[in-house]
């Protein structure tokens, strides 16, 4: 729209574009009034923030199994394992076949270890280079924070 409305209040336009969409599908004729190039990237953005959204929670998962693995006996271990369990559960909510594909869980597991070093000081040792976990089996139903973080060895 060359009305900057997409700029100024992207509540109001959405709106309004959804009205116009909603007329168009009833036969209405209203192609020229619909900001189609913004319309067109919000429906790819809301994909991609679905994508980074489930992408965000496994990494938080990892960073907390590697808290988990490397302190065991730590008081904020109860937390960590719920917190693992609701990472989990709601990326398995957001999870969708198409994100299979585009879900780089490699690169997730060293985002993590970068925290955890950066946590740290340092880098602890003994942890794989190499991400331990499948995707499927963070995603499963019932994943178990035991389960997993018994895949990171000691």
């Amino acid at each position: 729209m060359p009305d900057g409305l997409y700029e100024r209040d992207i509540l109001d336009w959405a709106d309004r574009q959804s009205a116009l969409l909603r007329r168009l599908a009833r036969g209405e004729r209203v192609n020229d009034a619909i900001d189609w190039p913004h319309v067109i990237e919000e429906v790819q953005d809301v994909g991609l923030s679905e994508l980074r959204a489930c992408e965000s929670l496994l990494r938080q998962a990892l960073l907390h199994l590697l808290k988990l693995h490397l302190e065991p006996d730590a008081l904020a271990v109860p937390h960590w394992r719920g917190e693992v369990v609701g990472f989990l559960g709601d990326a398995t909510g957001r999870f969708t076949p198409s994100m299979r594909q585009r879900i780089d869980l490699p690169g997730l597991w060293r985002l993590a270890l970068r925290q955890i070093a950066a946590e740290r000081g340092t880098r602890p040792a003994g942890l794989p280079d190499e991400c331990p976990f499948m995707l499927d089996d963070l995603l499963a139903k019932e994943a178990d924070p035991l389960r997993l973080t018994a895949r990171l060895g000691r």
